[in-house]
């Protein structure tokens, strides 16, 4: 029986074949997880109503799984019918969950075409298309190195 939060299949075996630098995306529910992925990415649904499951609830679950060196997010627009002033709550969440996993990373906001452009790479090794409904919810995990201490 696995001990970490990670108990899929299918998520623990891209998992444990990937390595440091690949990325993983954790995409909302209004992401075009289908075209907008790299040549190597495993593409696994996740959504099965909607709110069920949350990008931050797929965060958690990686958190457990594996050290992560860097999270992109995609920056919010100034204009237009998805604009918001500030940060969108769920990075809020995102930076709780990471603090509670120990990790010091800090998110990083990427322009909407410089965030596909991040996605579309080979380095990209799984996308987990959930079912969250909130704007600007997609995060771009870059995997990091682990780092046991000397016996």
């Amino acid at each position: 029986m696995l001990l970490s939060q990670l108990i899929h299949p299918e998520i623990t075996a891209v998992l444990a074949a990937s390595g440091h630098h690949s990325t993983i995306l954790i995409a909302d529910g209004n992401y075009p997880a289908l075209n907008k992925r790299g040549p190597n990415a495993k593409l696994i649904s996740m959504n099965l109503t909607p709110g069920v499951i949350t990008c931050d609830q797929a965060l958690r679950a990686i958190l457990s799984a594996v050290p992560i060196e860097a999270a992109m997010t995609m920056e919010t627009e100034a204009s237009g019918p998805y604009a918001l002033d500030g940060d969108p709550p769920v990075w809020n969440d995102y930076r709780k969950s990471l603090r509670e996993a120990g990790s010091q990373v800090e998110l990083k906001p990427l322009e909407k075409w410089a965030f596909y452009e991040h996605v579309i790479t080979p380095d990209h090794v799984l996308t987990i298309q959930t079912a969250d409904q909130q704007r600007y919810a997609n995060l771009l995990l870059v995997v990091g190195v682990r780092m046991d201490e000397a016996v």
